[in-house]
């Protein structure tokens, strides 16, 4: 019986790829084994189904989130092998360790790069562009193309094989028992498509026993799983993926053209960076192909690779503009390539249902970062923001709400962005359901059962509005009232209410009646307005930034959300507060707001802005002022009197505390607020003043320092 033929290949390589086609088709094999995982072998007939780059998702049944991925690209050579047996009715196999034994684990698996190091040892930068220029470019047979790959591994090896780890042992002993049963079973060539490292493992003849022994104890577990579409970015080493390559947008371009290589290189780049409106000539996408190739023959190199190319790109085309570059790098030398998988592959009902609503709703899974404007009076648009939200509550973070700018109660704004590995989270979500809606619909009901506090309840009925799922806003409604009946703490009670104002204000454009919302919102209001005063008493300075914080969200969403007589009962809270012996920060926020709502008068506050000094009182009142103090003439005068009526130490033992006080303006509002100081009026006196210039030099030069 004929040996198998071993073919050693780079993962990844345009040139390994290249390398087994050939060797295929001089072999005619009976049987083709590639390295990946058994559990596999099932979805081996959807071959033609898929547009790589894509990849085979394995996950354990009982924990989908124990899951891994082995991805494939038009130009890997395991692809290659899987076409080939498919367009050729040869039957093919994956032969590596189980997936049930290998997913979970981390472990070092002790593995280098072979090929990385003879590209390195003949001088290359790039292992692809060594195999290239010495190995496929040699017009050599194929077959002894393997066999020299086969001799340089064994020596590679040999010096290596402290470095080999036990992992890696456990695979080449499954691999070899592996091909052992084949020969058996098989009549005819038999094809091995291996990583080049595990050559020489599976050229040596350890006995069955010792490989038995070694894969003793091996886990067992059910493993299911599918065909997922896999993206350029996703196969980039920076991505993780143990395997990857640092330029697939690369490698594909040497797959796609063996002749012409740089020139074409250099067309695609000038049109990338055509398309920001940015200047690419076509006699500048000449002369860095001459560039490139210039550099290639000083180095000596058979042809130019991607060192050559990118510097030439930099110097010429990007006119030695980095961030140019970078754009050329992103968008060809990664590649934002997205592959397909086709329908009649298997995949989870509830995966299948997601599929299906990005298709109706014309949503595609696009891996480039992309912005969304949606009219959620429209019907479509209303569907995809539901879509959106019910995907973010089942751990699919597809798209991510932008509400840094308010365009009103109708309007949403999404940065989308599909991530491949979101394939895991969806297998996850599985268990929840079988579609998006009841799954989605399932999880927020669990966790609205789950609840103990009320901002958690608060912020589950939020997320049941915006999903539009009525049995998960009935039980976070529910979910609300219970943890509230139990809360004591007014701070608590309170903090739940930016998220009720919000989903008050959206009720009605989501379909749910929020009179039923206003209803809880006016409740928790009533009872923390009671307590809101001795919450703030006699707490330390971290709790006060907290209470600080809830008040702010509670007055807002009282502005925007209670009804006459609950925002009464809030100012009346709010005065109390004022009244109240209560920690310096609340107490001076809740003061700055009765102020500026005319509940106070001017004199009011400068008489407590005196009794303050050394006190968080005017930290709290100044906190966030920055561009109101430069545009209110009224705040920026109350201020200024009461820091210039300060006299000696009641002076000094004020500053410290103002520079506290501002520490939380942004450089640009310090400035604008140092130019309003020096745009005020200079002092000039009249017979009668009190003006002590000397004195306020000195305040002035003090209040520059502080500002600066």
């Amino acid at each position: 019986m004929t040996e198998p033929v071993l073919l050693g290949i780079r993962h990844h390589g345009p040139g390994s790829a290249r390398m087994v086609e050939r060797a295929l088709a001089k072999t005619e094999p009976a049987l083709i084994l590639i390295e990946g995982p058994p559990e596999a072998d099932g979805l081996l007939e959807h071959v033609h189904a898929l547009t790589p780059p894509v990849a085979i998702l394995l996950h354990d049944e009982t924990d989908p989130e124990n899951a891994a991925f082995w991805p494939f690209a038009e130009f890997s050579p395991e692809w290659r092998a899987l076409r080939y047996a498919a367009d050729n009715g040869v039957p093919a196999r994956f032969f590596d360790l189980p997936a049930a034994a290998s997913i979970g684990d981390d472990g070092p698996s002790g593995v280098v790069d072979p090929i990385g190091l003879l590209a390195e040892a003949a001088g290359f930068d790039d292992p692809e562009r060594w195999w290239e220029d010495v190995v496929e470019h040699s017009a050599s047979d194929p077959l002894d193309l393997a066999n020299a790959i086969a001799e340089a591994m064994v020596a590679v090896r040999a010096e290596f094989e402290d470095e080999v780890g036990e992992r890696t042992l456990r695979r080449e002993a499954f691999m070899r028992q592996t091909i052992r049963k084949a020969r058996k079973e098989t009549d005819g060539p038999i094809v091995v498509v291996c990583g080049a490292w595990h050559v020489p493992a599976l050229l040596t003849k350890p006995t069955v026993a010792s490989d038995t022994a070694l894969l003793k104890g091996l886990r067992r577990r059910k493993i299911s799983g599918t065909w997922v579409p896999w993206s350029h970015g996703q196969l980039a080493a920076a991505s993780g993926y143990g395997a990857g390559v640092d330029s697939p947008g690369w490698y594909a371009h040497l797959w796609q053209h063996q002749e012409d290589v740089v020139p074409r290189w250099f067309a695609k780049a000038a049109a990338v960076l055509r398309e920001e409106d940015l200047p690419a000539s076509t006699a500048s996408a000449v002369e860095a192909v001459r560039l490139a190739e210039t550099l290639a023959a000083l180095r000596e190199r058979p042809s130019a690779g991607l060192s050559e190319v990118n510097e030439a790109a930099l110097a010429v085309l990007c006119g030695g503009e980095e961030i140019h570059l970078r754009l050329v790098h992103r968008k060809l030398v990664v590649g934002e390539r997205l592959g397909e998988v086709g329908e009649a592959v298997p995949r989870s009902p509830l995966a299948a249902d997601l599929q299906r609503l990005q298709r109706r709703l014309r949503l595609p899974a696009d891996p480039a970062p992309k912005q969304l404007k949606l009219d959620l009076r429209k019907d479509t648009d209303r569907e995809r923001s539901k879509l959106l939200q019910r995907l973010g509550v089942l751990g699919v973070p597809w798209g991510k709400q932008d509400r840094s700018t308010s365009l009103g109660t109708f309007a949403e704004v999404w940065q989308l962005r599909w991530d491949p590995v979101f394939a895991v989270s969806v297998a996850v979500a599985a268990r929840h359901g079988t579609t998006v809606h009841t799954a989605a619909e399932n999880v927020l009901v669990q966790a609205a059962k789950d609840a103990t506090r009320v901002a958690d309840a608060a912020a589950i009925l939020t997320r049941s509005v915006g999903c539009e799922l009525p049995k998960a806003v009935t039980a976070a409604r529910d979910a609300l009232d219970r943890c509230a009946a139990l809360a004591t703490d007014a701070l608590e009670l309170l903090g739940a209410l930016p998220d009720l104002a919000r989903t008050v204000r959206y009720g009605s454009v989501r379909g749910t009646d929020p009179e039923l919302l206003r209803v809880a919102l006016h409740g928790l209001l009533t009872r923390g307005a009671v307590g809101l005063p001795l919450a703030c008493r006699n707490i330390d300075d971290e709790t006060a930034e907290s209470a600080l914080a809830t008040l702010d969200g509670a007055h807002e969403a009282t502005r925007l959300a209670a009804d006459d007589d609950h925002q009464k009962t809030w100012w009346r809270a709010l005065h109390a507060l004022v009244k109240a012996e209560a920690h310096g920060l609340p107490t001076g926020r809740a003061t700055r707001l009765l102020w500026e709502a005319g509940e106070l008068t001017s004199d009011d506050v400068a008489a407590r802005l005196h009794r303050s000094v050394a006190t968080a009182f005017v930290a709290g009142f100044l906190r966030g002022s920055a561009t109101l103090l430069a545009a209110d003439p009224r705040l920026f005068g109350l201020i200024d009197e009461w820091l210039t009526g300060l006299r000696g130490d009641a002076f000094d033992d004020a500053l410290p505390l103002l520079r506290r006080a501002v520490t939380d303006f942004t450089p640009a509002e310090r400035r604008l607020l140092g130019e309003r100081v020096v745009a005020g009026r200079t002092p000039q006196p009249e017979a009668d003043d009190e003006w002590d210039l000397a004195v306020a030099e000195r305040l002035a030069a003090h209040v520059r320092s502080l500002l600066a």
